[in-house]
């Protein structure tokens, strides 16, 4: 017999979809109207056994299997934190910035300013990462050497402590894209004005902070892995000293995501200014939110650590960003501050295939298709990003309807990918 069963009746927009799972708590679900694997849904439950899991799990509209937990999920927990509930692409988000620009300022060709961008910020990854990687600046700029001189210090009392989460050389990635689903996009709004949207986290550092302390969390439940639904749920006890320093780790990584878009976004502007483009202003709007992510909140007067895998802090007025392919639109939103959902929304469309079976099903020719009004590319190397690969996210934002509202609809007109 199933051990979950759905009790909610609503149209989509109206709610969550409620799955009670046996020896464990609620599943909150936003995914009316749109479709989810069954994969995704196993590991949902896994989550929602763990003693340590206050109040309810909650699965955005984009979810979608991850490791150990689903991509797309929201928990809250007063005892401790789950490393891989995180992910390793720690402090992984968004930047927006609105532009004095309209889209009848763009020439007819736009090829040349998306290798503007290309050429202002090094993304892709070569040479397996290594010093001749085309993704990592060969010698660090002005901009990103003094910024992570500010960043450095805390990195290496973080080290001190845990070698294994060293990484060679993070200051040449700070300011650099990445591959997979990071982007940068120019995109016209529903007013005409022109947008800078970019998406990325941590780098390499995020990746081996995670990483170390997926394994940390393991070790420490060496002996009660066996009684755990998936190994990659290990946790770190409130309190501890892991705990403690995972936090901390989290936190720098979040600081050094953040600081990452600053200064793409600032190289992206200076890319632009080099081309026909008029002269124009790029501070009318300015958005930023995490979406990997553990912080302090404080729900129903109770003090929680709220881990947002694949999904972004939506409290009442709050402004967020939720992406949909490169083929298709993103929202700039706010907020309604629900708290059912422990005032979270998706952080985009979420992945409807994984990246092999897009590589399989499609081709260059679908590709170019479903991108033919976005300067980008259309090479076999990117098929696995699709639109086609990626839920509707129009679907997505009315299951969503009572978490935000869409404050600005944009739509791609250059998207640079890894």
């Amino acid at each position: 017999m199933d051990p979950t069963t759905e009790t909610s009746k609503r149209e989509p927009g109206a709610g969550p979809l409620i799955r009670r799972v046996d020896g464990g708590v609620e599943i909150r679900a936003w995914v009316r109207g749109v479709p989810v694997e069954s994969d995704a849904y196993r590991q949902l439950e896994n989550l929602a056994r763990l003693p340590i899991v206050h109040g309810h799990v909650v699965a955005m509209p984009d979810v979608h299997v991850g490791i150990g937990a689903t991509i797309g999920t929201v928990f809250a927990s007063q005892v401790a934190v789950v490393p891989a509930a995180v992910g390793v692409d720690i402090g992984c988000g968004m930047m927006a910035l609105r532009t004095s620009l309209a889209a009848r300022d763009l020439p007819d060709d736009l090829r040349s300013i998306r290798r503007a961008i290309e050429q202002a910020v090094p993304h892709g990854r070569t040479d397996n990462g290594r010093r001749g990687d085309r993704g990592s600046w060969g010698s660090p700029p002005p901009p990103a050497a003094e910024a992570f001189a500010t960043l450095e210090p805390r990195l290496k009392n973080i080290v001190q402590k845990h070698p294994g989460a060293r990484h060679r050389d993070p200051v040449r990635q700070l300011g650099t894209l990445g591959t997979g689903n990071h982007f940068i996009e120019l995109c016209r709004d529903d007013e005409e004005q022109l947008w800078v949207l970019l998406h990325s986290g941590s780098r390499g550092i995020g990746n081996r902070i995670g990483t170390y302390f997926i394994e940390r969390a393991r070790q420490r439940l060496h002996q009660d892995l066996g009684n755990l639904p998936d190994k990659d749920l290990a946790w770190l006890d409130h309190g501890s000293r892991d705990f403690v320093d995972y936090v901390e780790a989290v936190e720098w990584a979040q600081e050094y995501a953040r600081t990452n878009r600053e200064l793409m976004m600032a190289a992206v502007i200076g890319a632009m200014r080099t081309c026909a483009l008029p002269a124009f202003r790029a501070d009318l709007m300015a958005v930023q939110c995490h979406h990997n992510y553990v912080a302090r909140e404080r729900h129903a007067g109770v003090d929680l650590l709220v881990t947002r895998k694949g999904a972004v802090r939506a409290g009442k007025g709050e402004l967020g960003i939720i992406p949909g392919s490169m083929g298709a639109r993103s929202f700039i939103v706010r907020g309604r501050g629900n708290p059912e959902s422990f005032q979270s929304c998706s952080h985009g469309a979420g992945r409807r295939m994984s990246r092999t079976a897009a590589k399989k099903q499609f081709t260059i020719a679908d590709h170019e298709a479903a991108t033919r009004d976005v300067e980008c590319r259309k090479d076999a190397q990117v098929i696995d990003e699709t639109p086609m690969a990626y839920k509707d996210i129009d679907a997505v934002m009315a299951a969503q309807a009572d978490l935000v509202e869409i404050v600005h609809t944009l739509k791609q007109v250059i998207c640079v990918k890894g």
